[in-house]
């Protein structure tokens, strides 16, 4: 984690005060001009205005202590749906949900996630019988060191 990482880090812990709420990710890149992402979730997930808010106090504390010497851009936003679940209090609030889970093996598990644990997640995987358009289901684990990224699948039905 870099040193301007760790100070946004501390700010948003003084920013975000209310257990519903957690950071997800923060991105910093640099092409034309530097840019900072704060990705911000909820248990029951976040406001535009919640987003602005702390998009506000972040940008007047770096301001204030000068961080940073130079022009940058920051965007404070809920992750998006093509953004891959990060911590395990994200694949809690998406429980019941349909994903897709990609594997540090190079496998690929669909179905619903089931269960939230610890070390693993439990999905009800859909297994394509070959020959045949009929799917089972079978619930399998996934422990969470082979879990290269998930991501929430919409169903458009």
């Amino acid at each position: 984690m870099s040193g301007l990482e760790e100070k946004i880090q501390s700010y948003l812990a003084e920013i975000i005060t209310e257990p519903e709420y957690f950071i997800v990710d923060i991105v910093i890149s640099e092409n034309d001009k530097l840019k900072i992402v704060v990705l911000v979730d909820g248990d029951n997930g976040v406001s535009i205005d919640f987003c602005a808010s702390v998009s506000r106090q972040l940008g007047h504390k770096m301001e204030e202590d000068e961080v940073l010497e130079k022009a940058y851009v920051l965007e404070v936003s809920s992750p998006g749906l093509d953004h891959p679940l990060m911590n395990a209090r994200q694949y809690q609030k998406n429980i019941g949900r349909k994903v897709k889970v990609d594997t540090k093996e190079s496998k690929s598990i669909r179905g619903e996630l089931l269960e939230v644990s610890e070390d693993f997640i439990l999905v009800n995987q859909e297994i394509k019988e070959k020959g045949k358009k009929k799917i089972k289901h079978e619930e399998t684990k996934v422990p969470f060191d082979i879990i290269d990224k998930t991501k929430v699948l919409v169903s458009f039905k």
